[in-house]
């Protein structure tokens, strides 16, 4: 194997290694449980109280309201997937080398919302808009810090190189 080859299994190995490392952290639980409860919490509101203040909205906020449920949506199933995945790996479910394919990542394209404008949306969904934002702007942060920091041009530290390649030798 030639020296680039050997960089990216090493790069290989590391990079898997912080996704389990993820996988069975307190961090990972955390948001995980707070992920699930806020997609609850949303299909809750959207089936429920969301539904009764929507029928009270004039035609132009009934269309922001329903344009930014769906984005609400489409934002909670990506951060959703993507702690399934994480949660696939702790489980033993899908080895951490595979949780790095770009098909398990959260997508470049934030679902924004427009949320605000004119103040014309109903308080419930404007605090589970507020808050599913928050949550896809850490997750994405884990993402990138996971998975994009580790295809920079950066190898893993020297020491921690050897140790993986001495590991990935002796079935170790």
């Amino acid at each position: 194997m030639n020296e680039m080859g050997e960089t990216a299994a090493v790069v290989g190995l590391w990079r898997a290694g912080v996704v389990r490392d993820f996988a069975n952290s307190e961090l990972f639980d955390h948001t995980f449980r707070e992920g699930m409860e806020l997609v609850e919490e949303t299909a809750g509101y959207l089936d429920g109280a969301g539904r009764q203040e929507s029928k009270r909205l004039d035609r132009a906020s009934a269309l922001e309201y329903a344009g930014e449920s769906m984005r609400l949506t489409t934002r909670l199933m990506q951060v959703a997937s993507w702690l399934l995945v994480q949660r696939a790996v702790r489980e033993g479910e899908m080895d951490p080398s595979l949780a790095c394919d770009a098909r398990y990542r959260l997508s470049q394209d934030a679902v924004l919302s427009a949320h605000g404008l004119g103040g014309r949306l109903p308080i419930g969904l404007a605090d589970l808009l507020e808050r599913s934002e928050r949550l896809y702007d850490r997750v994405l942060h884990l993402d990138r810090r996971m998975y994009l920091e580790a295809d920079s041009d950066e190898t893993p530290h020297p020491v921690l190189s050897q140790h993986l390649m001495l590991q990935a030798a002796f079935g170790g």
